[in-house]
């Protein structure tokens, strides 16, 4: 009961002294609110970037053609047509710990169904791609080898496209044109989102290999595609596959010891797993950052009880005469300390979960929210106020009754 009266006591100083209160308990709302914004969108973050590796692909590769040169000026990495799928095959078949290779060749190409009409992006490609890009299926199926043999007109539709050209109709079975070209659509994608840099995944078109480079884009040398990606065997085998095609397209290419490569070779597992880490570093340094708002907020808790300790000196030293205890005026600045940090707490936590729900819209990133962060983060605010009230409640505690029952 005497622990409820001083709660009382305390919920009265707090309301009596509104502004003072307020301001008092705004580093700790700040600290609270921020180590649950940083949990939930650090943790969002993290899983938003395990999802897009995932949906590029695991252990991949993406080897890319080399260069041209117009006028004295280097047009980057793509730009010259050095990659076949003759480089595709071997490396299929010379690399044993490659397991996938998908070549590609397309570009952008208007497609229309009935009076609806959408530019994408049309990849030829090979069947072995739903494995190197963990593609899955809503309905249909993937073309076959034998419809890339014979440059059948056949294609798989991403969901965006689907979307944009058939509503909720389900697109497999139809016939759209692509280039004016008629294609019948076997397969609908699933939907993969959108990358870290915002392109869309699912706008895309996929047709066989050989139709993309005789039938719809033709092309000036025979079997060029524009880059290859290869999934290795495994992770520990990715550096190691890496090394290799990296050796067999130098001898296919009759590069010699010290002339610039044609062609270069990407890690996207390795880029992406860095942006998961970069993710996570940035996440703990804003939890620092929260950390000290708290500490701040502390320190703001512990100087205005000492301001308290001081208006109140006659009201301890009145309670001591009649038979008061230190332990009981100790404990008294202490729960008034612990309540007003508490209610920070919760309004803090009230604020975190507001303010993240607004940030994960922003950025359209999961929400990760849960009870042991709230339950913590509210903890750690009653911590605070122990941790800097107790100075204060101990220098009350200390009081010589008769000097305070003569303070002015």
């Amino acid at each position: 009961m005497k622990i409820w009266n001083a709660v009382k006591i305390a919920l009265v100083s707090i309301r009596l002294h509104k502004m003072r209160s307020a301001l008092t308990m705004l580093g700790i709302i700040i600290g609270v609110a921020a180590v649950i914004v940083m949990v939930a969108i650090g943790s969002g973050a993290r899983v938003e970037i395990s999802r897009q590796i995932a949906g590029v692909g695991s252990n991949l590769l993406l080897v890319l053609p080399g260069t041209t040169t117009s006028g004295g000026l280097r047009m980057g990495l793509g730009t010259a047509p050095t990659l076949t799928d003759g480089d595709a095959q071997a490396i299929t078949e010379e690399i044993s710990s490659v397991r996938y290779v998908a070549p590609y060749w397309g570009e952008a190409a208007q497609v229309v169904y009935g009076n609806r009409n959408w530019s994408t992006i049309v990849h030829g490609t090979l069947p072995e791609v739903q494995w190197v890009r963990n593609y899955d299926l809503i309905s249909g199926r993937f073309f076959t080898d034998a419809e890339v043999n014979r440059a059948a007109r056949v294609c798989v539709m991403g969901d965006t496209v689907a979307r944009e050209l058939f509503g909720s109709q389900n697109p497999v079975g139809q016939i759209i044109r692509i280039q004016k070209m008629p294609f019948t659509v076997v397969g609908h994608l699933v939907p993969k989102g959108r990358t870290t840099h915002g392109r869309d995944q699912d706008d895309v078109i996929l047709v066989p290999l050989s139709t993309a480079q005789k039938r719809l884009f033709g092309s000036t040398l025979p079997g060029v595609v524009k880059f290859i990606m290869v999934q290795a065997t495994s992770a520990a085998t990715l550096k190691q596959a890496e090394t290799e095609i990296d050796r067999l397209l130098t001898q296919r290419h009759h590069l010699r010891p010290g002339q610039e490569k044609d062609f270069s070779i990407r890690n996207l597992t390795e880029l992406l797993s860095a942006q998961q880490e970069t993710a996570r570093t940035m996440s703990w340094l804003l939890r620092s950052i929260a950390f000290v708002s708290l500490v701040v907020g502390g320190i703001g808790i512990m100087n205005i009880m000492l301001v308290s300790v001081t208006e109140r000196t006659r009201e301890v030293g009145i309670r001591m005469a009649i038979g008061a205890r230190s332990r009981d005026i100790l404990g008294q600045f202490l729960i008034e300390a612990v309540v007003l940090s508490s209610v920070g707490g919760l309004i803090g936590i009230a604020a975190g979960i507001a303010t993240a729900h607004i940030m994960a819209y922003i950025t359209q990133w999961p929400l990760m929210i849960s009870i042991p962060t709230l339950i913590g983060s509210f903890l750690i605010a009653g911590a605070v106020g122990v941790f800097f009230g107790f100075y204060p409640a101990r220098k009350a505690a200390q009081l010589n009754p008769i000097e305070a029952l003569r303070y002015e």
